[in-house]
């Protein structure tokens, strides 16, 4: 095994550029995306619809969107399912968003779980929230001096998110379809 990790071929984002489909590349190794479940968009679609609403009442310099490119690294690019940023965004994320939504399925557990959850926070992300719609629950992770700390098991709360000179809240319980 250590054989086939030792020539395992390493990309960049110059490669990842070029590629057809969607991709995300993580320390030089890509992982195909898989389309996501109709519970899983439509989970995602209320996570923007309630946060767009939230970010239009308390904090107007801030943006929700989904699946685009965060270039972490010159061979990390990640896609979140869903993030807020205070920065103003051309085409790529550049800087670590200030929260990032993961919604988790059985394909993609481990990576968001463990393997993406690390790189959010070695880049400073704020708060991570990993989604499960099975499981109607969210964990929300906030970032502190000593990594991630969990601060909530969300099914029918509501959380605020601490947004550099904003709050935005977020009622959990209205994501669930």
């Amino acid at each position: 095994m250590d054989l086939a990790i030792k020539y395992l071929p390493r990309y960049t984002v110059r490669d990842y550029q070029k590629w057809e489909g969607n991709w995300e590349l993580i320390e030089g190794i890509p992982y195909a995306l898989v389309s996501p479940s109709f519970i899983h968009q439509r989970v995602v679609a209320k996570i923007i619809r309630y946060l767009e609403e939230a970010l239009e009442k308390g904090c107007p310099n801030c943006v929700v969107a989904i699946d685009t490119d965060y270039i972490v690294s010159e061979d990390t690019v990640l896609r979140p399912d869903v993030f807020i940023t205070c920065e103003e965004v051309e085409d790529k994320l550049l800087k670590p968003p200030n929260v990032i939504f993961e919604v988790i399925s059985p394909s993609t557990r481990e990576k968001d779980e463990k393997l993406k959850k690390e790189i959010y926070e070695r880049e400073g992300v704020p708060y991570l929230v990993l989604v499960y719609p099975d499981l109607k629950k969210a964990k929300i992770y906030k970032l502190t001096e000593k990594g991630y700390k969990k601060v909530l098991d969300a099914v029918k709360d509501k959380f605020t998110f601490e947004l550099k000179r904003y709050k935005v809240e977020l009622d959990f319980s209205k994501i669930w379809v």
